[in-house]
């Protein structure tokens, strides 16, 4: 039975992932298979392999027969380069230390290889994310100049319009402040005025005040004057009345 080693296709749309089978050529791409040996994940930056190294090795030295994607997923492990290695030891071309020594030396050789690599991608990961927010920065830096000029514009506009109308209505505030400023002369010098008019009369009404005490203090201490003074003054008034009778009489 003719074997391959191929990949069977998983995941969603524009989003795949493979594995990596032992199937028989005759059977379909996502059909029946008889061993899976790995895990291809294309859509990684590098590519993400998981591979059972020795499985992969033992169906080659089986003739398992791999896919193009295939052959290159097992030289990138070394996995070719093993098979490779192990046939010439076979044939009696070198020993096993010696192929082992030289697929040590590939190794190292190959994560050097990777891990620079990866560095760099991260490295353009990291030119391209400074690019984007100095783009953006550029960008958010030209709107802001534009609204300040729009700003500045309305601003003028309002100043102008603000000088225009400003001529008409300022003498007229002019006059309003000049006014209230005069009424609030005159209520102070009013107000100072009734200070000393009232300074002025206290002291005669405490004058008046005092006279009026005196003489009801007197009133109180002898009413019987008060009696006599009331008395002559009718018989007064009695004796004047009888002269202008008689008077009268006469002429």
């Amino acid at each position: 039975m003719p074997t391959k080693i191929r990949l069977t296709r998983h995941g969603r749309k524009k989003s795949p992932y493979y594995h990596i089978v032992i199937a028989d050529s005759r059977a379909p791409r996502d059909g029946r298979y008889i061993e899976r040996i790995g895990m291809y994940n294309p859509t990684t930056n590098p590519a993400t392999i998981e591979l059972d190294f020795d499985r992969a090795l033992d169906w080659l030295q089986k003739g398992a027969q791999p896919t193009d994607t295939c052959r290159a997923i097992l030289s990138y492990n070394g996995v070719l380069l093993k098979s490779h290695l192990l046939n010439g030891v076979k044939k009696g071309a070198f020993s096993e230390e010696e192929a082992e020594t030289r697929y040590k030396a590939w190794l190292k050789d190959k994560e050097i290889m990777i891990q620079t690599k990866k560095s760099k991608v991260a490295k353009d990961l990291d030119d391209e994310e400074k690019k984007r927010l100095e783009a953006e920065k550029k960008i958010r830096e030209a709107k802001a100049a534009e609204l300040a000029e729009k700003n500045t514009e309305l601003a003028e506009k309002e100043k102008a319009e603000a000088a225009k109308e400003s001529p008409e209505e300022a003498p007229e505030e002019k006059k309003d402040q000049e006014a209230s400023k005069e009424e609030t002369a005159e209520k102070l010098k009013e107000e100072k005025k009734d200070q000393e008019a009232s300074e002025k009369e206290t002291p005669e009404k405490l004058k008046e005040n005092k006279k009026e005490e005196v003489s009801e203090d007197k009133i109180k201490e002898d009413p019987s004057k008060d009696e006599e003074q009331k008395e002559e003054e009718s018989t007064s008034e009695i004796k004047a009345e009888e002269k202008k009778t008689e008077e009268s009489e006469k002429e």
